[in-house]
């Protein structure tokens, strides 16, 4: 979608409270998203650490929140969580770029309203964040390939093994030769 189509459409109705926290450590990601939902009618207020996150949810909770799951200070269901004690009606979307089953469990229990895994764009998240009840918004235009869900994955596990190819290789059940091949790959699509 272009930024004229964008431009275009016309807003959703969010209510009369727009208040929306953007919480990610990503800082191009934070600045788009935070772009975006302004675009869309949202009141964004970014932010880029569960300490500054938990600053803005006691001094004005806000109606709407996307929280980053893996932040470099903590877990972002901290966030979630207090935002839910302080402001129950609110809706609340975690992102990650690392989905797990269990940590979309975790956050749907403490109060979030959905989990999207990254990259979740715009669109996927007004969905979440305005969808009704128990009404699911669509599946994404654009998912990610399960080739590429693998690549991301095996990325996160070296990353978390700091970069070394033999624990990453042992922790992921895999040869390290296979490993390595994969490593020297580009990313799919």
């Amino acid at each position: 979608m272009t930024d004229q189509e964008e431009d275009d459409r016309a807003p959703r109705d969010i209510g009369p409270d727009k208040s929306l926290l953007v919480l990610d450590d990503d800082e191009p990601f934070r600045r788009r998203l935070t772009r975006a939902m302004e675009r869309r009618g949202f009141e964004p207020t970014p932010a880029e650490s569960v300490a500054e996150g938990l600053a803005l949810v006691r001094r004005a909770p806000p109606a709407f929140a996307v929280i980053d799951l893996r932040l470099e200070d903590g877990n972002g269901l901290d966030v979630v969580e207090a935002l839910r004690e302080a402001r129950p009606d609110s809706r609340i979307v975690v992102l990650t770029g690392y989905g797990a089953i269990a940590t979309a469990v975790a956050a749907v229990k403490i109060g979030a309203t959905d989990y999207l895994a990254k990259p979740a764009d715009a669109d996927d998240v007004e969905a979440a964040l305005l969808s009704e009840g128990e009404q699911k918004p669509p599946p994404p235009e654009n998912p990610m390939s399960a080739d590429r869900v693998r690549w991301e994955h095996i990325q996160r596990v070296f990353e978390l093994c700091d970069r070394n190819v033999s624990e990453t290789a042992r922790r992921l059940n895999m040869h390290r030769r296979t490993l390595q091949r994969i490593l020297a790959k580009r990313s799919p699509r």
